[in-house]
């Protein structure tokens, strides 16, 4: 196996994708390390090695990476529309300073190969699945035009680094994800936790934000996790792949699997369209990863929601 044996980094193991990646990496035998900040790992993952890092730190950065074979950089901020308004800097400047800083520890530290988030976000608008070669057609949609900005621009900075050095570099742009262990904070989480907590909670009215004519792909992070794997391993090339559930949803869907699921039957489900959603269509196409990596989702959007409910619901109790 690809991983068996190699220490692996995974930054920011705490949080919501980095916690799924050391899951994954685990299970293939890898030594695996993470990084630890502002909070512990929220469930016992097995025999991993723990340090006390902050990223924006240059010294931190390159004791983190100091003897390791590969980096899953997941440590960051993410977007969404109530961060946005009320911080729209913050996940900016959070994401060019860590993804730079750990960039260069590990081009200095030696390290073999390096995984990159990008994200969708930073596509120019399309009624359509939009493919990897499209990103520079247009500029992202206004929504995002910070952050879809520095998402293609952490692109660049990784085809400069591969450019100067013998690191091999991923970049995976990831559509919506949710799942076990999401941000379920009422202040800052994105639209399936956020509706999953008011679903368990039993609000009535029961208030979703948009239209609910939205149309998303959602992917489970188990999948994104897998994706992840697949990438580093088969094309670290730092040339960009699109990691999706490959169909898409409309809010008002979503919704009624979470209200079934949490059997919240009764809810007088209200829309309001003054609420910030965002962009109202993302499809990408998912045909590039079918065929370099071999990757297909397992978890079907049912069961992953449905799965998603119960536990945040046995949780919450």
């Amino acid at each position: 196996m690809f991983y068996k044996g190699k220490t692996v980094l995974v930054t920011g193991g705490a949080g919501f994708v980095g916690l799924h990646i050391i899951k994954e990496l685990l299970k293939q035998d890898a030594k695996v390390r993470t990084t630890i900040h502002h909070r512990p790992l929220p469930v016992k993952v097995g025999n991993i090695e723990k340090i006390s890092a902050d990223l924006t730190k240059e010294a931190d950065c390159l004791a983190a990476v100091k003897g390791v074979d590969y980096v899953f950089h997941a440590a960051g901020a993410v977007s969404a529309a109530g961060v946005t308004v009320n911080n729209p800097m913050f996940a900016i400047t959070e994401n060019l300073i860590l993804t730079a800083r750990m960039l260069q520890a590990a081009w200095a530290g030696g390290v073999s190969r390096f995984l990159v988030f990008s994200s969708s976000t930073a596509y120019p608008v399309a009624d359509y699945p939009v493919k990897e070669e499209e990103m520079w057609n247009g500029p992202p949609h206004s929504a995002y035009l910070g952050y879809g900005w520095m998402r293609r621009y952490l692109e660049k900075l990784s085809e400069f680094v591969a450019s100067k050095s013998n690191m091999k570099i991923a970049v995976l742009r990831p559509t919506a994800v949710y799942g076990q262990w999401d941000n379920f904070d009422p202040q800052t989480s994105h639209v399936i936790p956020a509706l999953i907590r008011k679903a368990v909670d039993k609000k009535d009215p029961y208030e979703v934000w948009g239209s609910g004519e939205e149309i998303r792909d959602f992917l489970h992070v188990t999948d994104l996790a897998r994706a992840c794997l697949l990438m580093l391993e088969k094309y670290a090339t730092c040339d960009p792949i699109n990691i999706g559930y490959g169909k898409t949803i409309t809010v008002k869907e979503i919704v009624r699997i979470i209200l079934k699921a949490a059997g919240h039957h009764s809810a007088r489900v209200v829309f309001d369209k003054s609420k910030p959603t965002t962009i109202p269509i993302r499809m990408v196409d998912t045909s590039k990863s079918k065929r370099l990596l071999g990757f297909e989702p397992k978890v079907s959007l049912e069961d992953g929601l449905t799965d998603t409910v119960l536990w945040y619901r046995e949780r919450r109790s």
